[in-house]
């Protein structure tokens, strides 16, 4: 009896062990359709990351790309938009933090920490405005305003919704708007081409 005995517990243990191993494997397959939905399709993933040649966009022009469902400024500054943007004291700025994803987080919003590369003539940035969303205008042609009261137009980026207006390094001037526009993550791959994300 004691081997009958033995050999039954053996065979309720397969049995057992058996049945949670098809109904675990029952379940994952029916779940796997409702997890498989959830991922991101070709045409979401070939917008993860895109090349912009930049040799076409003459100085002085703007380009607005879409880049996951946003635009995106591309800018060729001429150098009066660079040194207007060079010449803004920190102290001026409503929002001090460049908001550079290619950068260290809290890096100062100085010109060259709103640029990759150090090529400081061409600025990419996205076409969002901070305060509610929309799309600043003025990225082609640059949009001229006094960024502040009494000083001179130097142009920048101006959201209509609700008057956000921002420099030529596309930094918050003045406006609701809380944070200049965001730098995406991008990097040269040649000297005129770039790969956004």
């Amino acid at each position: 009896m004691g081997d009958n005995a033995h050999d039954g517990v053996n065979r309720r243990d397969f049995l057992m062990i058996a049945t949670g191993a098809v109904a675990g494997v029952g379940g994952a397959l029916t779940l796997w359709p409702f997890i498989s939905q959830m991922s991101p399709d070709a045409a979401v993933l070939a917008m993860a990351s895109i090349e912009v040649d930049l040799a076409p966009i003459a100085e002085g022009q703007a380009v607005t790309l879409k880049w996951r469902g946003n635009p995106v400024f591309v800018r060729h500054r001429t150098k009066p938009e660079i040194d207007a943007a060079k010449a803004v004291k920190m102290e001026d700025l409503k929002d001090p933090i460049a908001r550079n994803l290619n950068g260290k987080e809290n890096d100062a919003a100085t010109d060259d920490n709103r640029v990759v590369g150090g090529k400081e003539q061409y600025l990419v940035m996205m076409g969002v405005c901070t305060h509610l969303g929309c799309v600043p205008d003025g990225a082609n042609p640059l949009r001229e305003f006094a960024v502040v009261e009494g000083s001179t137009k130097t142009g920048g980026w101006f959201c209509p919704c609700h008057g956000s207006q921002y420099d030529t390094a596309g930094r918050i001037r003045k406006g609701p708007a809380p944070e200049n526009l965001e730098v995406p993550n991008y990097k040269y791959i040649s000297d005129t081409k770039i790969q956004i994300g």
